[in-house]
C-alpha cells in the first residue's frame, strides 16, 4: 500500500454548458447524511468535497435544497461555475438527487465528477477515471441508473478490508481506525489539489476520457 501513490494528470472536458461567460461542473460527495455516520469509510467523499468548499473563499456556505434533495454549495472559481452537492438521500439513492440536479442546471453528466470511497483502492491511493461499471458500490450504481456512466470519478481508497472476513457493507460503516485518522488530512489535501486541478486547467481536452488513469 502506498500513500498517495502517483496522482493522475487530469483534464476537463472539451465541451461545456455555458452560463453568460462562465462553464460550468457539479461536483458531487458521495456519503449519508446524520451524526451516525461521521466519521465513516463511507463518508469520504463528503469529507473530501467539505474540505474543498471551506478552503475556497469563493465557494459559499453549504445550503440545504430539499427540492434537490442535497447540501449545495457554490460559487465562480477560475471562471468556472462550481456546483457542489452532498446528496441527503442516503448513499442508495445518491441518484435520485443528481438527477434532479443535473436537471435543474441543464448541465450535461459529462461535466460532473463523483467523489467516492473504494474498497478495491487501498487507503492512501487515489484513483481517477470517466465512465465504467459501479464496480459494486451502491452510490455509484444508482447514479448510473439515473444519468448514465459517462461522468468523471474520484476514487478514495479505504481497501483492504481488515479482517478480509468482515462483510463489506459492516466495513465501510465502520470509523476509521486511529492511524488512518492521522492520514485523513493529507488524503484530503490530495483530493483538493486533484479538484483544483480538474477545475483551473485551462488546457482542456478534446477527449473526456483523458479524465482517466
Amino acid at each position: 500500500m502506498g500513500w498517495l501513490q502517483k496522482r493522475p494528470q487530469v483534464a476537463l472536458p472539451a465541451t461545456y454548458y455555458t452560463t453568460g461567460q462562465n462553464t460550468s461542473l457539479i461536483l458531487v460527495g458521495l456519503g449519508n447524511i446524520g451524526k451516525q455516520y461521521a466519521g465513516t469509510r463511507h463518508n469520504i467523499g463528503f469529507d473530501c468535497l467539505d474540505h474543498f468548499v471551506n478552503k475556497l473563499s469563493e465557494m459559499s456556505d453549504w445550503v440545504n435544497k430539499a427540492d434537490l434533495k442535497c447540501l449545495l454549495a457554490s460559487g465562480i472559481v477560475s471562471d468556472t461555475r462550481v456546483i457542489a452537492i452532498k446528496p441527503t438521500t442516503l448513499m442508495n439513492l445518491s441518484g435520485d438527487c443528481v438527477s434532479e440536479v443535473v436537471n435543474f442546471y441543464k448541465i450535461q453528466p459529462d461535466h460532473l465528477v463523483v467523489i467516492h470511497d473504494d474498497l478495491d483502492v487501498d487507503f492512501g491511493s487515489i484513483r481517477t477515471r470517466y465512465g465504467g461499471s459501479s464496480a459494486g458500490h451502491n452510490g455509484i450504481k444508482s447514479i448510473s441508473s439515473r444519468i448514465g456512466e459517462n461522468y468523471g470519478r474520484i476514487r478514495i481508497g479505504i481497501g483492504p478490508k481488515k479482517p478480509l472476513t468482515i462483510d463489506s457493507a459492516d466495513y465501510v460503516l465502520q470509523k476509521f481506525n486511529e492511524e488512518e485518522v492521522l492520514q485523513l488530512n493529507n488524503l484530503k489535501q490530495e483530493c483538493m489539489a486533484i479538484l483544483s486541478e480538474f477545475v483551473y486547467s485551462k488546457n482542456l481536452s478534446a477527449d473526456t476520457r483523458s479524465f482517466i488513469v
